[in-house]
Formats: structure tokens, C-alpha cells, sequence
């Protein structure tokens, strides 16, 4: 298989390297056809904040030249070095790329959004008309991996963030968002992130607090929630059934007293606190309320922890999912070469052959039965000489397109089918 890969990851790297070899959609147009024009017949090329990478495909595809390209393309001062880059050749380039898919080289384990940032650099490469017959196969293969490793599995299940674990508590405690009421407090990156994952999930109404009412007003614009003063926002706590505190403070932004207060006043029942500041946000003693669930950062970390080691052990289940995918491609590939299709074809049509004589022997005398055997094995080879011929001598063809060939044989006569039927019916 002559396919070759080589990129620079969180693997091989800091973030300060990894950066200089991003690519953005524009710079990925511009290169693949460079790289083609450099004799690489097909070529994909995908960019992360976590990792670079480019898949080539050509008989003359060589680690040293696209190393040499990818370098030279950024015009990189010198600072990477070919010990921070990666490369695979053959079953191992596959094989990786289908690990990239289904979420487990990722730095976040099970990372479902790196599916589709491959579909987007795959997408770029079709513009481009870089991604051709064998590409094509390759990457939806690698999509087909992500998909069962989705399904099949639970390498995505469980929050593995501060932010989304509080808000997959709330989902625990409350069965419908959509009912209730949020309030957070504060505007950081944590903040945010929570506030994003609670718009994720429907949350009834969202509600935004923060010392600098700009940055309050920003994020409830961004999602979609209503920004309340810092000063008054415990005027609204009897009406809120989710409070996720992120500020800095050296004082209690809640204490025991304000939460039996609205605990008091509250019509509804249960009350959820998350606490995720440092130092804490909300009095301790506040989760010896009647009705009061808290949860501060070490309930989080426990609970993140304890996702991470589920998914970690969804691996082999992946690990199984990938070699039967890669198994399945290389059968493929295996399949395009001239010689054993024509030997697939010439048995598919000799037992066609061979079964219809048989059905219809007995209609012939004895001595005519001989003649029926030549007459149709004559018949056979003439039907079969022109596509065998041209399959031997495609030659000029370039790879690809010996390729395409092959593989609609195979399509038209159904050999792969038909044999499959014929394994099964034995």
C-alpha cells in the first residue's frame, strides 16, 4: 500500500511548535496542489490546534519528501526539527489514521469533535481534486471507524471537564432542563464553557452575573441568556434551581445563611449548587441544607477522573474495531491488482459456466455433450478476452486509474459479492 503520513501532534511537540505547522483552510487549498504538482497523485491534509497531519498516496510517495515540504512550506525558522514531526508508511499510516478517527490519539480521550475536523481537511482535499480513488476509500473507512467507535462503545460517554461535569450533575438531579432555571455566576473561561454546555442542553432560562457588568452582558448575548446585576442578583435566587459559582473571591459569595433564605423562599424544591472557584465560592456548610445539593471541585475531579478510566477501558473494544477496518482495506486494496481479478472473473464466469452445462446436459445426446463443453468454454473466453486485455495492459494508466478499473470489474460482474455468497452457502 503505498500510502505515507507524516504530521507533528501534542504527541511529538508543545503547543508552541504545533502551532507554527497549523494550517488554515486557505493554506491547505493553496498547498495540496503544490504537492501534487511534486508527482504525489493523491493527498490529504488536515489541521488541529492539537495536530497537523498529511496523508499522501503515490508509488514514489517518500517520508524525506514530504518532510522536506511540509517544512519548507511554513517556512519553519529552524525551531522544528524531524524529531517533532511523526511519520507511518503502509498498514501503519492506516491504521493511525484510524485511531485519529475514532478519538483514542486524541489529547482528550474519545474527542468527538476530531471527526469532524478530518471530514473538513478530507472536504478540502476533494475541492482541490486531491483526494482521488484511493483516498476516497481510505478516509471513509477512517469516517466508518469513528461512527462504530460512537456507537458501539462508550469512548465518549461521561464528562471529562470541570465545566461539562457540572453540568451533567444538574442533568442527574433534574430530569428536564428544559424546566428549570440557571444562574452563573461569574464570566471566566470556566464560565463560559459552563454556560455553553448548559445552552447545549436546553436549559429553561440562563441567567449571567458578574462583578464587571460588561463582561456579564457579553457572554449572556453569546448564549442567548440575560445578564443581572452583580450587586442584586440574590434578589433571584427563589427562582433559580441551578446555581454554578466561578469567581475569584477571598469572602463567600454564598454562605449558609443566603441558601436557607432562598431555600425558604423557594416554591419548588430541590436546590443545586456547583462550586467551581478558587477559593471556594460557596460556604461548605451550605450542603447540610435540607434539599441543597453542592458539589465543589473535588466532586468534579473525582467524577472526571472516574469517566477518563471508563473510556480508557473501552480501548481494546476500539483497538478491535480498528483491525477489522483496517483488515477490511487492505482486502480492498488487495483486491485492485490485475492478476486476481482476472483470475476471480475467469472463476466466476467458469462456474456460471459450469453450472449451467450441468442443468442442461441431460438435453444433449451423448456424443454432443463434448461439443457442448468446448462450444461454451469457446464462447466464455471470447466474452472475457477484451476485458481481460485491458486490464493486463493498463500500463499508461496512472495508479489511480488502474485502480477505478479494476475495482468497476469487480462492481460490474460482482465478484466480491458473489463470492461472499457462495462462501456463506457452503
Amino acid at each position: 500500500m503505498n500510502l505515507v503520513c507524516i504530521g507533528i501532534s501534542h504527541h511529538t511537540a508543545p503547543l508552541e511548535l504545533r502551532e507554527k505547522l497549523w494550517y488554515s483552510n486557505e493554506e491547505i487549498l493553496a498547498a495540496l496542489p503544490l504537492l501534487k504538482a511534486q508527482g504525489f497523485t493523491e493527498c490529504v491534509l488536515f489541521s488541529t490546534c492539537n495536530r497537523t497531519e498529511l496523508y499522501a498516496y503515490d508509488a514514489n510517495a517518500r517520508v524525506e519528501s514530504l518532510t522536506q515540504f511540509f517544512l519548507k512550506q511554513k517556512s519553519v525558522d529552524g525551531s522544528i526539527q524531524p524529531a517533532h514531526l511523526f511519520s507511518y508508511a503502509g498498514h501503519a499510516a492506516v491504521e493511525h489514521l484510524f485511531k485519529v478517527a475514532a478519538g483514542i490519539d486524541s489529547m482528550i480521550m474519545g474527542d468527538v469533535q476530531i471527526l469532524a475536523q478530518i471530514k473538513s481537511g478530507f472536504s478540502l482535499a476533494n475541492q482541490s481534486t486531491t483526494a482521488g480513488f484511493f483516498m476516497n476509500k481510505l478516509f471513509q473507512s477512517a469516517f466508518h471507524v469513528g461512527k462504530r467507535s460512537r456507537s458501539e462503545t462508550h469512548i465518549s460517554e461521561g464528562a471529562i471537564s470541570v465545566s461539562y461535569a457540572a453540568v451533567e450533575l444538574a442533568q442527574h438531579i433534574f430530569d428536564d432542563l428544559r424546566k428549570k432555571s440557571a444562574l452563573v455566576i461569574g464570566a471566566g473561561d470556566t464560565a463560559q464553557l459552563t454556560a455553553k454546555h448548559l445552552k447545549g442542553k436546553d436549559i429553561g432560562n440562563l441567567f449571567i452575573t458578574n462583578r464587571t457588568t460588561e463582561r456579564a452582558e457579553a457572554l449572556a448575548k453569546m448564549v442567548g441568556g440575560h445578564a443581572i446585576p452583580f450587586d442584586t442578583f440574590s434578589e433571584k435566587l427563589s427562582d433559580i434551581d441551578i446555581i454554578i459559582s466561578s469567581v475569584q473571591s477571598e469572602q463567600y459569595v454564598l454562605n449558609r445563611t443566603d441558601i436557607e433564605k432562598i431555600i425558604k423562599n423557594r416554591h419548588t424544591s430541590a436546590l443545586f449548587l456547583i462550586d467551581i472557584g478558587v477559593p471556594r465560592n460557596i460556604d461548605p456548610a451550605a450542603k447540610n441544607v435540607d434539599n441543597v445539593f453542592l458539589y465543589d471541585l473535588d466532586s468534579l475531579n473525582v467524577m472526571v477522573s472516574e469517566n477518563i478510566e471508563k473510556r480508557r477501558e473501552e480501548i481494546p473494544k476500539i483497538q478491535s474495531i480498528i483491525a477489522e477496518e483496517v483488515a477490511e482495506l487492505e482486502r480492498w486494496n488487495s483486491s485492485l491488482q490485475a492478476t486476481p481479478t482476472i483470475a476471480a472473473l475467469n472463476e466466476l464466469i467458469e462456474h456460471i459456466r459450469k453450472e449451467e452445462v450441468e442443468k442442461n446436459i441431460n438435453r444433449f445426446d451423448s456424443k454432443d455433450r463434448e461439443l457442448v463443453e468446448l462450444v461454451t468454454k469457446r464462447i466464455v473466453n471470447k466474452i472475457l478476452h477484451a476485458p481481460i486485455v485491458n486490464l493486463r495492459n493498463g500500463h499508461d494508466d496512472s495508479k489511480a486509474e488502474q485502480q477505478q478499473k479494476i475495482s468497476l470489474v469487480r462492481k460490474l460482474f460482482g465478484i466480491d459479492t458473489t463470492r461472499k455468497e457462495r462462501s456463506n452457502g457452503s
